[in-house]
């Protein structure tokens, strides 16, 4: 038996509308392997996945059969439990993208020591970033004692790197301000922690008032204003917006107050009842950041080595940081069964909670 959390895919339910289903394991064909998800962790990204489910295709990894109906992609670790393939074996853990349920059928291919995708036929137009399973045993990004902070942040600070690397590969396009909102959200902050090692470029956070104090306290950000206090930044500064929000209300309003707006960079939604286009909006248009398009054009430069031992060597600088920090930046929270994880949804939905706290969820 399997248990899948599905959400409404219709807009006007704004991913609030929820429901729990199970159903009955379906035998197994020759080159399929059954993995039991242990944990993944949700986050303000997955409800960007939701939130961009048709536009990015993200409904498509794993279609729940349902019409209406979609299963949010999250981040996390399974192990395998039932193989009809010779090359992973029962008891193998793997890290990767997997639904929001209690398990999952993959269809291994290209197989190495380090990894295999996802060979089945409806993943095969998708992009392969997120098709791509790690063994732990070999996986030089894994440490058991911190399977919750990979979880929580790794597919987050691999966003973030690239963000930064993104705009360092572009000169900041002329800019010397970086302009970040939903400050408070592990993605931004992940990206403030790169930007803010970048010679030359103030990095200043927007979040809510009630979360100053905690983006203050992660010392990643020159300065931390409320959305309210956007006058107190020169309306001629020479800024980037990197939008992690998406509310559409907020970036309009930084595209009218800066005359030298260079680049508006659109991430997620974490503002999911403000989401909004982007069309008449004064000066640059804003576009949204695609991190497969970065890697690929890194990798085709530096070659899949280089590429991968740059990301490691930020993610170890990182995650020291994160685990040595005083006071702490991540508490991590973790909720068992299906009745929690639709709890847990509702709470990172709304955006309810402490912002130091890391969901990690199992059924």
């Amino acid at each position: 038996m399997s248990t899948q959390f599905l959400v409404s895919q219709d807009p006007q339910d704004q991913l609030q509308r929820t429901k729990l289903r199970t159903t009955e394991d379906a035998p197994l064909a020759e080159g399929q392997v059954r993995l039991r998800v242990n944990h993944f962790a949700l986050t303000s990204n997955n409800i960007t996945y939701a939130a961009f489910g048709g536009a990015m295709n993200y409904w498509h990894f794993f279609p729940s059969g349902e019409a209406g109906w979609g299963i949010i992609p999250v981040w996390g670790f399974a192990t395998v439990t039932q193989s009809f393939h010779p090359g992973v074996a029962v008891g193998e853990k793997l890290y990767g993208y997997y639904p929001m349920a209690s398990g999952v059928v993959l269809e291994p291919t290209k197989l190495n020591e380090k990894s295999f995708v996802d060979g089945a036929a409806h993943r095969a137009e998708l992009h392969p970033v997120y098709n791509q399973y790690m063994r732990t045993a070999s996986d030089p990004f894994y440490k058991p004692d911190t399977e919750a902070i990979q979880a929580l942040l790794r597919p987050l600070f691999i966003t973030s790197w690239l963000i930064d690397d993104f705009f360092d590969d572009n000169q900041f396009f002329g800019a010397n301000t970086a302009i970040l909102s939903s400050a408070s959200s592990k993605t931004a902050y992940g990206t403030a922690f790169q930007l803010k090692q970048r010679a030359g470029i103030e990095v200043i956070g927007l979040t809510s008032p009630s979360n100053v104090a905690f983006c203050e306290s992660l010392g990643c950000y020159h300065r931390v204003l409320t959305y309210e206090q956007l006058d107190q930044i020169k309306a001629d500064a020479t800024c980037v917006y990197i939008d992690f929000a998406g509310n559409a209300a907020m970036r309009s309003d930084i595209h009218t107050r800066f005359t030298n707006l260079k680049y508006s960079c659109s991430i997620g939604g974490t503002h999911v009842e403000n989401l909004g286009g982007s069309k008449g909006l004064a000066g640059p248009k804003a576009i949204l950041f695609f991190a497969p398009a970065q890697i690929k054009k890194r990798i085709e430069e530096w070659g899949g080595a280089e590429f991968g031992k740059r990301m490691v060597q930020a993610w170890v600088n990182f995650t020291d940081t994160v685990k040595q920090s005083t006071p702490t930046w991540l508490s991590i929270q973790q909720h068992v069964g299906a009745d929690a994880v639709t709890q847990a949804y509702a709470q990172v939905l709304n955006g309810r909670g402490d912002a130091r706290l890391g969901h990690v969820l199992s059924f």
